[in-house]
């Protein structure tokens, strides 16, 4: 039975390695989810199998109801609220890792070494999971989006974490000069996962997508450790998959803001500052009617999406005006830029869900190329992405690449209100004289243009 589940773990990780790569690709990433999910339900179906698993009459319901609740709640929950749902999800697998980590440690007579991974791996687990679950407040509005900052922070977070990693080699060295080393993994516990919550506090909106992914690379190699613990390589090879895509995607988001993951978690951007500069010019509104006859009368329209469109939930609005421009013979495409929106491809999944066709949509490099033969950018709810700010230095944007909207004819920008986005400084491209800013809710904007369009 041994050898059985062993080779059903080779086949596992194999169907995890086809399902990360179909992932890769958005015309393929539904069947890549399939075989990466159908993958994890062979792992957990062996597992029942193999010889020496004990307490089945606890795990079997505990499995039932895991899976009751995840079904629902996957089925239930809004595409707007997909952020939180990666968010708690991906803690929960951090959780998982942390509590075998602790079953590990708490057997005595491990090797050094066992010991060594089950601490490693705990201390990474339980900074994912306090992290995620304030990613996860704050995402779903219970908690102050903004950071949240206090005097000496950074040493105090470092103390804390320092403290929590004595107990730690205290308890790996059976050290029994303060207390019996068994109790150190209680201190060691609390003062690592406080840690987490700490590290997350300081993080602005702005940075959410890359703190997500940054605690899905963490989940990852976590679930990896605790998988050489207790010598189960199917843990290992998909926490090392899941810990090496998601640092290159950590990295790559970071990249797409100019900044080192070591700012972001110092907590710098989305820390609302206030700026001497003053920005000429002055904010011009304008009606859905005049909105509806720049459309109809451009020959490229570019339409850039933010989180303003996920709030409104207007996507499929932006899919029927899409729709009828291109009936109209004007050519359009969508400027996704990687950071929009609160999670790590937050438009494309939003865009996908109204069913926009993938080959519409061009990354920031590709889109930057087309912005200056562009005759409107319809910019819906986005705001720092756009900001040429970012070109100025000294402010708190300087050096994160732009979509570059400003480039083109003509700009008109979907927005509730006049207020500044997360890194809290006035937005250059609005107060243009190309600019006008057509104020209220995205998707009753998007419906008004919608039926101005049929009368033209």
């Amino acid at each position: 039975m041994i050898d059985i589940s062993q080779l059903i773990y080779v086949l596992t990780i194999v169907a995890f390695v086809i399902g990360l790569i179909r992932m890769g690709n958005p015309a393929t990433a539904r069947s890549g989810i399939l075989w990466a999910g159908i993958a994890m339900a062979f792992s957990i179906g062996i597992t029942f199998f193999v010889p020496g698993l004990s307490n089945l009459i606890l795990i079997l319901p505990a499995v039932l109801i895991g899976a009751i609740i995840g079904f629902v709640a996957a089925r239930r929950v809004a595409i707007v609220n997909m952020p939180q749902m990666v968010a708690i999800y991906n803690g929960m697998g951090a959780g998982a890792a942390s509590t075998i980590a602790a079953i590990e440690l708490i057997k005595l007579g491990n090797s050094s070494f066992n010991i060594t991974i089950a601490l490693a791996g705990a201390i990474i687990g339980n900074v994912s999971i306090a992290g995620s679950v304030i990613a996860f407040l704050k995402l779903q509005g219970w908690i102050r989006q903004k950071p949240v900052t206090f005097f000496l922070q950074q040493a105090v977070n470092l103390i804390i974490v320092a403290i929590g990693v004595f107990f730690g080699i205290l308890f790996l060295l059976h050290g029994n000069f303060l207390i019996p080393y068994t109790s150190a993994l209680i201190p060691f516990f609390v003062l690592t996962i406080g840690y987490g919550f700490l590290m997350a506090l300081p993080i602005g909106g702005a940075d959410m997508p890359v703190l997500i992914s940054l605690y899905n690379a963490m989940t990852g190699i976590a679930v990896g450790l605790e998988g050489f613990a207790i010598s189960n390589y199917a843990m290992v090879v998909a926490g090392i998959l899941v810990g090496a895509a998601g640092t290159i995607l950590t990295l790559a988001m970071a990249n797409a803001m100019n900044r080192s993951v070591g700012a972001i978690l110092a907590g710098g951007f989305g820390k609302t500052q206030s700026e001497d500069r003053t920005v000429s010019g002055n904010l011009k509104p304008i009606s859905s009617e005049d909105v509806a006859v720049m459309l109809a009368y451009s020959s490229t329209v570019a339409i850039v999406p933010g989180f303003g469109m996920a709030s409104a939930q207007a996507q499929f609005k932006v899919r029927d005006l899409s729709d009828m421009l291109i009936s109209r013979g004007i050519k359009v495409f969508f400027a996704i830029h990687p950071v929009a929106g609160r999670m790590p491809g937050h438009m494309n999944v939003l865009l996908a869900e109204a069913g926009v066709p993938y080959d519409l949509l061009q990354d920031r490099d590709e889109a930057n190329r087309a912005f200056q033969d562009v005759d409107v950018s319809l910019v819906i709810g986005a705001n720092d992405v756009v900001n040429p700010a970012a070109r100025i230095q000294g402010t708190t944007l300087y050096g994160m690449p732009i979509l570059d909207v400003d480039k083109s004819k003509n700009v008109i920008v979907l927005k509730r209100g006049a207020g500044k986005g997360f890194a809290g400084i006035e937005n250059d491209l609005f107060y243009m004289d190309k600019t006008k800013m057509l104020y209220g809710d995205a998707q009753e904007s998007l419906s008004k243009i919608i039926q101005e369009l049929k009368k033209l």
